[in-house]
């Protein structure tokens, strides 16, 4: 707990095991130095299991803040800076707040879905390592147990995600232009600064959930993006070994 002016509050944070968003806050929460609680829900049951717990919406990361819920990670960084400005997610200089607040934007709706259409697809294709990214989870659910209810879980989480083949191969074609845009934003500034920002956060751990998986990194090597990742979000979780086909894979510079 702690103090915002005069009001004691207390922050609950629910997310899934290595989710990058449900990451992306929870280091957005560790930026502002606030305390909080970390739970994390089922994945694929987790749509109903927020609903339950009070939030209007299915999707994590959700944010308790004393009564309060806020879902999503663009409107928890909003509503983080509201409580604690400093240190601030958003520049003050106005051309810049709209330059990090665009490359938040496309990093939530564009970037984001994409490693976890990939992750998706590749367990199903190989599951032998799926305990790997239940480190450090807080389920409560012992991993062995978790390892023997996997298939279901995976089969729920591919469906709703819609990584089927066609997506994901659409999506693998489309990583080179992906990471090239995010190089350009390190580039010109907007990301990788002295002060990290909402957008860094955003876009990191989507580049740390792609190198997990050993048919991205030959997209990702001598990239200033994966650096970015290493540095925003060190020691992410898991490991998926090549699942996919070669004829699937775009060709690295």
């Amino acid at each position: 707990m702690w103090t915002v002016g005069s009001r004691l509050m207390t922050a609950t944070l629910f997310g899934i095991p290595a989710s990058h968003p449900s990451l992306a806050a929870e280091l957005m929460l560790r930026h502002k130095g606030v305390d909080y609680r970390r739970v994390d829900l089922v994945t694929a049951l987790h749509r109903v299991l927020v609903r339950a717990l009070g939030f209007p919406g299915s999707k994590v990361p959700a944010l308790r803040i004393e009564g309060a819920r806020v879902q999503g990670t663009r409107d928890i960084s909003q509503a983080l800076d509201t409580l604690w400005p400093e240190p601030p997610l958003f520049p003050a200089d106005p051309a810049r707040r709209k330059a990090v607040l665009e490359a938040e934007a496309w990093g939530d709706a564009v970037f984001q879905p994409v490693p976890r259409r990939i992750i998706w697809a590749g367990l199903k294709r190989d599951r032998s390592t799926i305990t790997s990214y239940l480190e450090g989870a807080r389920t409560g659910i012992p991993v062995a147990v978790a390892e023997r209810t996997v298939a279901p879980i995976v089969a729920i989480a591919t469906r709703a995600n819609e990584a089927n083949d066609a997506n994901v191969r659409r999506d693998l074609a489309a990583l080179p232009d992906l990471l090239d845009r995010v190089d350009e934003l390190l580039g010109d500034g907007t990301i990788g600064g002295g002060e990290l920002n909402a957008a860094d956060f955003q876009i990191a751990t989507s580049t740390a959930l792609l190198a997990t998986m050993d048919d991205m990194r030959p997209l990702l090597e001598g990239r200033a993006a994966l650096d970015h990742a290493g540095r925003v979000a060190p020691g992410y979780p898991g490991r998926l070994p090549r699942v996919f086909p070669a004829a699937w894979l775009p060709a690295a510079d």
